[in-house]
């Protein structure tokens, strides 16, 4: 049996067993899906009022999120929601979620895999494959499962073909923020950065022009509005120390229940400082990353180089340093992590190890041991904090190896004569 055929039933095996977890786990893994995406999506196909026996948590509404309503994601988020209707007549919207991330995780798949002779691209498969089941079903039913083979697939043609690597990770970004890290470090790090830029500024005019046509104007950007706006999120690296003081029965600190957000959050002394300082130090982190970055493409870095350690720098300063961090969120390093084993699979390889073990520790949080965890429970805290931890470790690793980025010495000479010149 050829490499490429073992892969190809990995992949099938991986993913219905990931697909059937999220029935069988505890603490309603995929309850996004028919809890927000289901009745979100139905909302838009019906354009009036739903049917009120959707969910008794969601009553009808005739609003459209993200045209008019702010949404906490861009307005391209719907689009997937949608197309997993179509698929929903084989076992319901949630079977239809399923089958759709499994066919976006396919093309990128083969995609990556190609013939399967490059070694590089084997392991880069064999990890990721390794990463969906360590991960388990959190990171198939969000919207995440979505956006993180799309940008897969945009990274690796950002430099044969730089248009339709950055049209993707464009779309990606309208789906949800984060690919945006991807698309900053393929304007730094990918030499036809014009084709890079001039891509992503299509895509977004056309989804600009997409919404205000629709009426949405006033809530085109209403998801940044609503991060900024946010509390600390129970697994967010910051919320470590308020989590322990809940652990601890410190009064005025605790667990509790955003019914605006769905999500749950700490609280605690000083919170409102906390809240308010992490936006800025947010865009400091990412800012500090990119320089470096910008630094190192200025003195002549290769895109192998450069690119990878780049954007999973980009992407652990939007974790480490964000206010909000939900499990699915470690999705996000998979594509980095992906593009460093297809470039040099020796030196990812630790990384790659790393990243894997995150993953089991986020599924030990979520969803096996989350209700202990909102119970403020001392060993749920403990497996989050030790998470949180290998996610600081992880960051620090890459923004060392990106310091030590090699320049390329003819572009340093040049540069050296232009400033003497």
């Amino acid at each position: 049996m050829s490499r490429r055929a073992v892969l190809w039933i990995a992949f099938v095996i991986v993913h219905a067993g990931v697909a059937a977890l999220g029935f069988l786990l505890p603490n309603e893994p995929m309850g996004d899906v028919y809890r927000v995406y289901e009745p979100w999506s139905r909302a838009w196909l019906a354009g009036v009022d739903i049917e009120p026996v959707l969910n008794a948590q969601f009553p009808a509404s005739s609003s459209l999120v993200g045209i008019t309503e702010s949404w906490v994601y861009p307005q391209l988020a719907i689009v997937p929601m949608l197309i997993a209707w179509l698929f929903s007549w084989v076992a319901g919207y949630e079977i239809g979620w399923a089958t759709l991330v499994t066919l976006c995780d396919a093309l990128a798949f083969a995609m990556l895999v190609g013939r399967a002779r490059s070694t590089g691209r084997w392991v880069a498969a064999w990890f990721w494959l390794a990463f969906i089941a360590v991960l388990g079903p959190v990171g198939m039913y969000r919207l995440d499962g979505i956006t993180v083979p799309l940008a897969i697939a945009g990274s690796l043609w950002l430099v044969g073909r730089p248009w339709i690597g950055s049209a993707l990770l464009a779309i990606a970004t309208w789906m949800k923020v984060w690919p945006a890290a991807l698309i900053a470090a393929a304007i730094i790090a990918v030499r036809r950065r014009l084709a890079v830029l001039g891509a992503a500024a299509a895509v977004s005019v056309l989804v600009v022009v997409w919404v205000i046509s629709m009426g949405g104007a006033a809530h085109l950007f209403g998801f940044i509005l609503d991060q900024t706006d946010r509390g600390l999120q129970l697994e967010a690296p910051v919320s470590t120390v308020y989590l322990w003081q809940s652990v601890a029965g410190i009064p005025g600190s605790m667990i509790y229940y955003d019914q605006d957000l769905l999500t749950f959050q700490v609280t605690g002394p000083g919170v409102d400082t906390v809240i308010a300082v992490m936006t800025p130090l947010l865009v400091i982190a990412v800012a500090a990353v990119a320089a470096v970055g910008g630094y190192k493409a200025w003195r002549g870095a290769s895109f192998a180089a450069l690119y990878p350690n780049l954007s999973l720098g980009l992407v652990l300063a939007f974790i480490v340093f964000n206010k909000v961090g939900s499990p699915q969120y470690m999705t996000w390093i998979a594509a980095p992590i992906i593009v460093g084993l297809v470039i040099d699979r020796h030196r990812w390889w630790k990384p790659a190890t790393l990243a894997l073990v995150i993953a089991g520790f986020t599924l030990g949080v979520y969803p096996l041991a989350y209700y202990s965890l909102l119970l403020a429970w001392p060993f749920p805290a403990s497996l989050l904090t030790i998470r949180n931890i290998l996610v600081v470790v992880l960051f620090v690793w890459v923004v060392l190896r990106l310091a030590r980025v090699q320049i390329h010495p003819h572009v340093r000479a040049a540069r050296h004569a232009e400033a003497l010149a």
